[in-house]
């Protein structure tokens, strides 16, 4: 099959049953994309297909034909993403496991609303948990990459 992961084509056989999670992790060697619950409750396993978040542990790779983004794949050569920028500066992260998918659903959420309320934001971060409790920081770091203009981009 064909991946496009990162805007990069990839010609792969993968099993039937192999999630996204594996085959980024251990085919691509991409291992932002963090796998801890296996199940989908959790969040650190998010990815962008065509970009709507996505957990990639429940993602069939065989089902993959839109073009996949993971954190790696955001920003530009020697810029990061203004999500990337904003969790930074507004130190939105702890031990750091559950930020790539933080970031790639707050990427997903403001390019669906790029001006969101904090019910709303906390309603499009709710599939991922941070276990460290950085929510605060999560939610002035998502309004401060809408403000930045980070929709879009």
């Amino acid at each position: 099959m064909r991946l496009i992961v990162n805007g990069a084509a990839h010609e792969l056989t993968a099993p039937a049953h192999e999630t996204l999670l594996t085959t980024l992790r251990e085919r691509l060697h991409l291992t932002g994309t963090k796998l801890v619950c296996g199940r989908g409750e959790c969040g650190a396993c998010t990815v962008l297909m065509d970009g709507v978040s996505v957990y990639a542990c429940l993602t069939l790779t065989a089902a993959c034909e839109q073009p996949i983004t993971t954190i790696e794949g955001l920003g530009r050569e020697g810029a990061l993403h203004p999500v990337q920028a904003a969790f930074i500066a507004e130190d939105a992260l702890q031990c750091g496991y559950c930020t790539p998918g933080q970031i790639l659903a707050a990427v997903a959420l403001l390019n669906d609303n790029p001006s969101p309320t904090d019910d709303e934001i906390r309603r499009g971060m709710s599939g991922n948990l941070c276990r460290c409790g950085a929510y605060p920081k999560i939610l002035r770091a998502v309004h401060s990459a809408a403000n930045a203009g980070a929709a879009g981009d």
